[in-house]
Order: structure tokens, then sequence, then C-alpha cells
């Protein structure tokens, strides 16, 4: 199998292109994990200066291929060229020494250290045996005055939005001296002005000759920025294309093994369900206030806002997390007191939180343990848990949601961010919750797992579910949701009828007007 493709970047039309050594060519790579195939003979390059993108479902093998890159795992069989030259890496040291860098989607960066301190990380310039404080904050500034993005590199990163963390990422790789940066869903936690200000830099990077390779799950991103796409699934190579030869419903159905429709037609709220929920002028110490807020039975509310708007405090407040100062929420029409996660649980309110990782799951822990957590009082038999009830529940619980799992011991960590999505999401919903709060749900999944997730959010609703789902991602609102709610300087702005909003184009608007 050969990953040349003809069309290369930047051909000029109607002359033979020219020879060109790419600056990453994997051929053949084989991955085995205990006897299970992930990577079978896939091949796969990228161009000096080009934005190469790797799409496919969550367990298709681009992280593992992207692994053995960055010399985390070796392979079981293949070869890998780094300009024309073959390389065996035997450590992440190999591999940055060779060019290769990576901007992770769970920053590597420690909050509490300044930016040029990130940067610099066990490379510190030192003068007289002592680490060089100046010249640390001067070579930062240099390399952000080279990206063309201003970053004070003095200040502590804790201080500082996603965006300015992304950006660190990338500057610490630049300082590696990468020529090859892998980037893996770089905008899954930027809005929508940060993602654009993003893809500006990867232009000036391509103008430098860094090779991009762009791992992303947005197909509008993939158009916006690349120039090629490779789509693996189950571990093989299903196609490698110029991004002007494939159209977005063949990707997704690359990806997926089938045609999908996300997003639907527009949904006519029911506005007859009873108020489960309801919020009347809350205020929080997250920055909350005046609040109002409804839920209804049976319905889908969706919340759209820029970041720091103050979406994800509301959740946090609903859910017993953020301490509410002010106003009242009210359940069934009565007042009541939500001041711990446990609280809210008693009034029947459950939160799928925005970082599935660390908020979500004990990683470390099997897929049974995560599971059967939220349903410990339901598999105890007297003192003890059962474990024929435990088995039971996870058994129905991964065949009800879907989850691909060969062994429900194994640890949680070893899922796709999809499975493990699926996870969180199956653990609380089985709660039968009355309110279920979701928080950026579809974050970092494939595009067959979203739908499914999306399926999954509006069956439960008819059901007679109260839902509030906080996204980023405009089509998936749309897709979802009844109701639509504008957040704006932490206090929900104005309401806007589902029904009048046609496109995802026509949403960013109604955001944008709302934050001018």
């Amino acid at each position: 199998m050969s990953s040349s493709v003809e069309g290369g970047v930047g051909r000029a039309v109607g002359s033979a292109p020219p020879p060109v050594t790419p600056a990453v060519r994997m051929t053949g790579i084989c991955k085995s994990f205990n006897t299970v195939s992930v990577l079978d003979d896939v091949d796969f390059e990228v161009l000096p200066g080009e934005v190469h993108a790797l799409a496919g479902g969550n367990g298709a093998g681009k992280s593992t291929l992207m692994k053995i890159l960055q010399g985390v795992y070796g392979k079981d069989a293949g070869s890998i060229e780094i300009d024309g030259t073959p390389v065996n890496f035997a450590s992440i040291h190999d591999a940055k020494a060779a060019g290769i860098g990576m901007v992770f989607q769970e920053f590597s960066l420690v909050s509490t250290l300044t930016v040029a301190q990130n940067v610099f990380l066990n490379a510190e310039p030192r003068r007289g045996g002592l680490i060089d404080d100046k010249q640390m904050i001067d070579r930062a500034t240099a390399l952000f005055e080279r990206m063309q993005t201003p970053v004070p590199a003095d200040l502590p990163l804790s201080s500082m939005s996603t965006a300015y963390w992304q950006l660190t990422e990338i500057a610490k790789a630049l300082n590696e001296d990468a020529r090859v940066l892998i980037m893996d869903e770089p905008t899954a936690s930027l809005a929508r002005h940060e993602a654009k200000a993003l893809f500006e830099l990867i232009g000036r990077l391509k103008q430098e000759g860094i090779s991009i390779i762009y791992i992303s799950h947005r197909m509008e991103e993939v158009y916006e920025i690349a120039d090629r796409i490779t789509i693996l699934r189950n571990g093989k190579r299903l196609l490698t294309k110029p991004l002007a030869s494939i159209s977005a419903a063949q990707i997704v159905e690359g990806i997926v093994g089938k045609a999908v429709e996300v997003a639907g037609p527009a949904i006519a709220a029911s506005g007859d369900g009873e108020i489960i929920l309801q919020t009347q002028a809350l205020s929080t110490v997250g920055g909350l206030h005046e609040v109002d807020l409804t839920l209804r039975a049976g319905q889908v509310v969706g919340l759209a806002g820029l970041m720091g708007s103050g979406r994800s405090e509301l959740a946090r407040a609903l859910y017993g997390i953020d301490k509410i100062t002010g106003g009242t929420v009210l359940v069934d029409g009565k007042p009541v007191s939500i001041t711990s996660p446990a609280q809210a649980l008693e009034h029947g309110i459950c939160l799928i939180p925005e970082d599935r990782r660390q908020q979500g799951l004990i990683l470390d822990h099997s897929v049974t343990a995560n599971l059967a957590l939220p349903h410990l009082d339901d598999v105890l038999s007297g003192p003890f848990v059962d474990d024929k009830a435990v088995t039971s529940l996870v058994r129905r619980l991964i065949e009800t949601f879907g989850i691909k799992v060969a062994d429900p011991s194994a640890p949680t960590k070893l899922l796709s961010g999809g499975n493990q999505q699926k996870i969180v999401i199956a653990k609380w919903i089985s709660r039968q919750p009355r309110v279920l709060i979701m928080d950026e749900p579809t974050a970092g999944v494939d595009i067959g797992t979203k739908a499914e997730i999306i399926a999954t959010v509006r069956s439960f609703a008819e059901k007679g579910m109260a839902v509030l789902v906080i996204s980023s991602e405009y089509s998936e609102l749309l897709a979802m949701s009844d109701r639509l709610l504008l957040m704006r300087d932490f206090t929900i702005a104005r309401e806007i009828d589902r029904s009048a909003v046609s496109d995802e184009k026509s949403l960013e608007l109604e955001v944008q007007g709302v934050a001018a």
C-alpha cells in the first residue's frame, strides 16, 4: 500500500510536480497490544509545509500511530523516514531530536509556572549554574514574536485563558526545534475567535516550511486549514486524498462506515411539559448574577455563549459545586438548598462535566468500577458488593450505550475518548435523573459517536427528562435543542426561538450579536 497521492501541495496547474521528500514517511506500520491488532500495514506521510489531517473514529488507531511517531510506542513492523532518512525512535527524546513536536489536547503544562518557565521546562537557560530567568523570558518573548502572537511570557499560566495555554504548547515545541507538529484536537477548548487566531498561526508556520499533522473531528476546521486528509478505520488506512477532491459527506462515511446525519430539521419547542427546575435571580461566588432559568420535562434546552460567558459556572452552581450567594432554586415549584453534588443528586440533578478525564472518570480504575460507582446502593448485598449484580449492571450499560470494550476489567484510560465519554453519560443517565446537565458532551468524540450521543439525549428527553446542554458546537445545539438560551457576562441575556434559527451561521450571528 502506497501513501503517495497525486496532486501534492502547491503544485502549479499543468506542470509536473517537482520531487518532494516527505518530512515524515511511515510505511507498513503494524502494532498490536496483547495480540489485539491496533494498526495493520498503515502508510502515512506529511510533506514540508503541509497541513495533513488525520481522521478516523474513536479507536481507529490515530493516537497509536502518532505515539509511534513520537517514540512513545515502538512499532511491531514497518519503517519511518524523517526527511528521507530512516529512523527508529526508542524514546520521546529521540523523536524530539528528529524534529517531531506534539501539541496535546490535554495540556502538558504546569499551571503554577510562568509562560516562559513552561516553554523551557527541563531545558532552562543557565548562567553560572543557576537558571537565567531574564534570558528565559527574553527568548520566550522572541518565540512568540516569531509566531506573531504576543504573549506575556513572565505571567503565571494559571492567570491566562485556554488560548494562551495552546500558544504556550506550540512555543514549547518550536523551542525544541520542531519541524513537524502533531496537533491533537487543538481547538477543543477554544472559543471560535481563538480558533481562528490559531488557524492564522498555522498558516504562518506552513510558510516557514513546518509540517502540521492535524487531528480533529470537526470537518469545518479540516476544510479550512488542511491540504490533504488520511482516514483510518479499524486500524487500517482507508484513503489519502487532497481535501479539494473529497466531500464532507464522503469523509464522514469513511470515518463511520455509513452515512450519518447529525443535525436534523428545526425542532418545534414543546412548552407544555411540567417545570422541574427553575432559578430566580441566581447569583454565585463563581460570578453568576441574576440568572433566571426554567427547565421543563421532555425538553432539551441549549445554552450558547462565548467562552467566559458563565456557561460552565451555571452548571457548577446547579450541581452544588459553586456556592450560591443569592436568588432561589426551585424543584417542582418548591425552594431547595443545593450546597453539594450529593444534595443535587437527591433532587434528581446529574451533571456530565466538561472535562471527562479530570472530572468524570477515575482513569486508572476499570470500566466496571467507573460504571458501577454511582450505583453502589443498588448492587449491595448487606454490607458487601454483589459481584453478580455489578456484572449484570455493567453488561446492560455497555450494551445499551454501545460502549466498545473488550474487557470491562481493563483500566478506563485504555479506551478511546468516545468510549470514555459514553461511560460518563451511561453511568449518570442510567440513574434516571429528572434533570440532566451536559457540559460539552461531545468534545473530542468522532462524528459517529456524536450522532449516537445526540440520539441518546433526545430519546431520554422524550421519556420526560429535562436536559440542559452547554456546547460550543452550534450544529450540536441545533440538532438537540427545543429551546435556545444565549449567555453573556455571567447571566442569561435572552432566549431565541429554535425554529427561527436555520443553520449554524445564524446561531453564530445571534451569539455574536449578544456579545456585542
